[in-house]
């Protein structure tokens, strides 16, 4: 009889077990996706291992920052921040600053970190009054702002330099005199942060420093998360009106929630410029949003739920089919160029598609509001 029970016990256990397996599969199923590309884009690229693990972890050190800059506009139920572009308009903009004064080395790299702070946080301010009066559509309207503040950004670095305000370089001005060049030499403050602590050993080049940054980043904001104003992020996230009525003060904090997101972006635009050691003056910020919300969404984030595993992960897989798509399609296709229409398909289709899924669950949430 005794036996009867222990079969009863299981066989209840087994549907229970596979639902929580099949749950598991369905909410990783995207990051389970592309761990598949990965794998299958490293069997054809015929890729040396060596190159691969230099290559992320160079690429890890100078993405994660960004990425992790969407995460708490998120929590705070503003879904996926594509304004984080006028972060990275604000750091490139101090870095246009200390080259111009020619301020090179970490010196130079940390005053302009001083300097994208006040300008992140006018932008990120300015963003925050616009995204309370568009509630609900966060997204659309950071996207949006995005190509606003992109005009303006040209327009200062295309007449008012130089044209309203006397600025005289010729490594940096166009001919006329008027107007910043489109690309600019970043080598006073390249490496500037990444040399700071550099380990080389057995063909590796790690950048220590960047990644004790990154990781610091992840246990601040773990712990400001659990601060009371964090946790107002959270309730305005998991219910506005519920934080209305408990006393918060949902404008003012969603504003602080945008801030702190366009100031670290900044930051993380400084990290991934000074890697790079060139500045496209026009272009460098033009797709920050768009890989960085992609990268976030890779990893197993949604427009309403986003972790600091989920956006680490997202970069990583992101990032090792940014390195192998182009060596798979020339192995298999005999042409490169394949593999970067790939990923620019990848980029603004998982985009696309989690958009879409938002947008149905909102639509099935009503319905089923309606008839209850």
């Amino acid at each position: 009889m005794k036996d009867v029970n222990v079969k009863t016990k299981s066989e209840a256990a087994s549907p229970k077990l596979n639902n929580s397996i099949t749950k598991i599969l369905i909410n990783n199923l995207v990051p389970i996706i592309f761990c598949i590309f990965c794998v299958a884009g490293m069997y054809y690229a015929n890729i040396s291992t060596k190159f691969l693990i230099n290559s992320i972890i160079e690429r890890m050190a100078r993405n994660s920052f960004l990425v992790l800059s969407l995460i708490i506009p998120v929590i705070a139920g503003m879904g996926l921040n594509f304004g984080i572009v006028m972060g990275a308009m604000a750091g490139q903009i101090a870095l246009v600053a200390i080259t111009y004064w020619d301020i090179q080395g970490l010196g130079g790299f940390l005053l302009a970190a001083v300097i994208s702070v006040p300008i992140a946080v006018l932008f990120g301010w300015l963003t925050g009054l616009v995204m309370n009066r568009a509630k609900g559509n966060e997204m659309i309207t950071g996207m949006i702002l995005g190509f606003f503040a992109n005009g303006l950004y040209q327009l200062l670095f295309l007449f008012v330099l130089g044209g309203i305000i006397p600025m005289k370089n010729e490594r940096m001005m166009l001919s006329s005199g008027i107007g910043i060049r489109n690309s600019i030499d970043l080598k006073g403050i390249k490496y500037a942060f990444d040399n700071l602590i550099k380990i080389k050993a057995g063909g590796l080049v790690i950048p220590v420093f960047t990644l004790i940054v990154v990781a610091l980043l992840c246990i601040f904001m773990k712990f400001f998360l659990k601060t009371k104003l964090g946790q107002e992020f959270r309730s305005i996230g998991q219910d506005i009106h519920i934080a209305q009525i408990s006393g918060i003060n949902v404008d003012k904090t969603r504003i602080l929630a945008i801030i702190i997101s366009t100031v670290l972006a900044a930051w993380g635009q400084l990290i991934f410029l000074q890697n790079i050691g060139t500045l496209n003056t026009y272009g460098s910020h033009g797709q920050v949003g768009t890989f960085a919300v992609a990268s976030l969404l890779i990893g197993g984030a949604s427009v309403t739920k986003a972790t600091i595993g989920q956006g680490l992960l997202g970069t990583f897989l992101f990032h090792m089919l940014f390195i192998i798509s182009p060596l798979a399609g020339k192995s298999l296709l005999g042409d490169p160029q394949v593999g970067e229409y790939f990923r620019v398909f990848v980029a603004y289709g998982i985009i696309g598609v989690t958009l879409g899924v938002h947008a149905w669950q909102q639509q099935r949430q009503a319905m089923e509001k309606l008839k209850e």
